[in-house]
């Protein structure tokens, strides 16, 4: 049997041949992995001694997906059609052995098999729509034909990857073998697929889902409507669904044309480019160049945090889910059982949801203990403080630690916009401290903000960034500035927003466009969510800005029914011709006069702003990167993954564009606004941000 291979072997087990593909880290569909799969099959199926063939991969997994560093590029080798074709016309049974993952282009290799077996650790996926693709080999429509319309439709929409114990339930596998016997399990089902002469299984030619999906058209619809809100703004979910109903009312050659068709719009998109760009911005974002993969960390066994309200609540949270023990400190014991409380309530509620079982929320809520006393926390190994933003406050809270813990342990603060070298100033170590931002709710949102101090060793960005990673964040590195990476792009928003409101723009009419453009809210319902009294006194107010006039006259936000927008009993928001009215009378003591603001002008008042301040970030060293700012404000402001983050948006539109848009809104900026010099250099030169090194 003449076959050689560098990613491959092929062997003979008494009439089964094993094909045996290695190409780490992941047997990605490369175009050596192809010709393997192609040569290789033929070459068994030419040899008469061979009676079925397994395909099976070594290392940590089976066919994980395609090589998407090869998009764009010209083809090389079998297209994976070819491959697939070669083992679906086999007039010899195909077993596909699947461990680890079998993942967009390596489920679809699998399911042009005509069998299919799996340990239980194993997991099956079509994951394409997370980078604004369809499956583009067949899946679209060989998947509805072995696990029905619906199960199709909820796993290409979601990308979710199924344990194989699902995949078997649902007919995706035939069979499960015991974890770590595959090879062995895998031959014995082909030796029982000849001795029970089973047929030759071809997934294209299944049609009972089909005829009974073809009785009940009204799926799709439903379907639709039920994650129109999940879908919103992306092409990619709709474009699987109409692959999906050419499955059920196309032959099968003729939806593989209308899966092409539509996989071609996608891969020539700019949503699809976005989503490829975080992709990767994803995994580059952990790579700090100062700091080597080899830096030396602080084992986190035991963490102390301050503050038990919703932010020190839901920042325990994330570390008891993952069995590290938290010691919360307050100062009343009031505060303290009511945050607990609250954690308690927020685990018995996933729990209620079939998430966590009680066992499990007892097992964490064991991992919470409390304390009044700061000296509870001398042997954490990591602390972070989440008490009142008030640098006075934080500095007098820092020097008490600095004489009650333990030498080498992190001392992190979580502020959210202060200077954190003034408050290393306080203690005697500032190498040891650091800021660890986190997003409220800090148990779901994702983003965490790493902030380093002049003084910040190294040693504490490591142990930062890599708890991070193991509390299931994504952490991006930051340098100290006000508002560090994220709420300083926020405020050259919001300082945009309220401009316009003194202009003659409602609320409304500037939160729709940035919510048409695809953030979750825009900047008043934001302000509405959070409280528009956060930071107001009322002994101090003197009507001086629109939201103290809100606030004057109690409107507070959702929590009082009414702010900027008013709401029912289900915070259901509508326009509010009471902040009409609050809004035109400010602005008539001002002497300002309303105007119409076009929604293109709102957007790019908005957004270009943001832009600008990205670019100075740049500029000082605040930022590594551009992409880390993109990931900062995907993961947590909601900017929609499918315009891949402001600098990347930047590039769509192109700098130049920009430039001479801000240079035009200029008079109507601020008096404090400037154009970043290298937006501006970039501009000129013609030149992108994803490029940037």
């Amino acid at each position: 049997m003449a076959f050689s291979s560098p990613v491959a072997k092929l062997d003979v087990d008494n009439g089964i041949a094993v094909l045996t593909l290695d190409s780490p880290p992941v047997n990605a569909l490369s175009a050596p992995v192809r010709t393997a799969i192609h040569d290789g099959v033929k070459a068994a199926i030419d040899d008469p001694a061979v009676q079925a063939i397994v395909l099976i991969c070594d290392g940590r997994t089976f066919i994980a997906g395609a090589d998407i560093t090869g998009f764009g590029k010209a083809p090389e080798g079998p297209t994976l059609q070819a491959a697939q074709n070669m083992m679906e016309n086999s007039p010899k049974p195909v077993v596909a052995a699947i461990h680890g993952t079998a993942l967009g282009g390596g489920l679809e290799t699998a399911l042009a098999c005509h069998y299919r077996v799996a340990v239980p650790s194993a997991k099956c996926g079509l994951p394409e729509v997370k980078l604004g693709l369809l499956p583009g080999a067949g899946g679209t429509q060989r998947l509805p034909r072995i696990v029905g319309v619906q199960r199709a439709l909820e796993m290409m929409t979601s990308g979710e990857h199924v344990p194989a114990k699902q995949c078997l339930e649902m007919g995706l596998v035939d069979e499960l073998v015991e974890e770590g016997k595959l090879r062995e399990g895998a031959v014995a089902f082909a030796r029982k697929l000849l001795a029970e002469k089973r047929p030759l299984k071809k997934v294209r030619d299944l049609d009972d889902k089909m005829i009974e999906a073809r009785k009940h058209p009204e799926i799709f619809a439903e379907f639709r409507k039920a994650n129109a809100r999940k879908f919103r703004g992306f092409m990619a979910p709709e474009h699987n669904i109409r692959c999906i109903e050419a499955a059920v009312n196309q032959p099968f050659d003729e939806g593989l044309k209308t899966e092409r068709a539509l996989f071609t719009e996608l891969m020539n998109s700019v949503q699809s480019a976005a989503q490829r760009y975080v992709f990767f911005a994803e995994r580059q974002v952990w790579k700090i160049p100062d700091v080597p993969a080899d830096t030396p960390v602080v084992p986190v066994k035991k963490v102390g945090i301050i503050g038990a309200g919703t932010m020190g609540g839901g920042i325990a949270m994330n570390f008891a889910n993952v069995g590290i023990p938290v010691t919360l400190v307050e100062t009343r014991q009031e505060a303290l059982d009511r945050g607990l409380s609250v954690v308690r309530n927020n685990y018995e509620n996933t729990a209620r949801r079939g998430r966590l079982t009680v066992e499990q929320v007892e097992q964490r809520m064991r991992l919470l203990s409390g304390s009044l006393d700061l000296n509870a926390l001398a042997d954490c190994d990591m602390i972070i403080e989440a008490v009142f933003e008030n640098m006075e406050v934080k500095k007098e809270l820092f020097a008490n630690l600095d004489k009650i813990v333990k030498q080498g342990a992190v001392l992190a603060t979580n502020t959210s916009a202060l200077d954190i070298n003034e408050i290393a100033t306080a203690t005697s170590r500032p190498q040891d401290v650091i800021g660890m931002h986190f997003f409220s709710p800090a148990n779901v949102m994702r983003l965490l903000e790493v902030v380093r101090g002049e003084k910040t060793s190294a040693t504490m960005i490591a142990t930062a960034m890599g708890i991070g990673k193991k509390i299931g964040k994504i952490a991006a590195l930051s340098g100290v500035c006000p508002g560090f990476i994220g709420n300083r792009i926020l405020r050259a928003r919001t300082l945009q927003a309220q401009a316009m409101l003194m202009e003659g723009a409602m609320p409304w009419d500037i939160d729709k466009v940035i919510y048409d453009f695809g953030l979750p809210m825009g900047p008043f319902a934001m302000s509405d969510l959070a409280g528009l009294d956060l930071g107001w006194f009322r002994e101090r107010s003197t009507s001086s800005t629109i939201r103290e006039v809100l606030c004057e006259a109690d409107r507070r936000g959702q929590k009082t029914g009414a702010g900027f927008y008013d709401y029912d009993e289900k915070r259901n928001a509508k326009p509010s011709p009471v902040t009409e009215k609050i809004i035109r009378d400010f602005m008539a003591k001002q002497g300002a006069t309303p105007r119409q603001i076009s929604e293109t002008e709102i957007l790019e008042r908005c957004i270009y702003p943001m832009i600008n301040e990205g670019a100075k970030i740049l500029e000082e060293g605040i930022a590594i990167r551009p992409s880390d700012i993109d990931i900062v404000w995907i993961n947590g402001y909601g900017w929609p993954v499918y315009r891949g983050g402001p600098m990347f948006y930047a590039d769509t539109v192109g700098l130049d564009k920009v430039v001479a848009k801000l240079k035009e809104y200029a008079p109507k900026l601020g008096a404090d606004f400037t154009i970043s010099p290298l937006l501006e250099k970039m501009a000129a030169e013609g030149k992108r941000f994803q490029d940037m090194k």
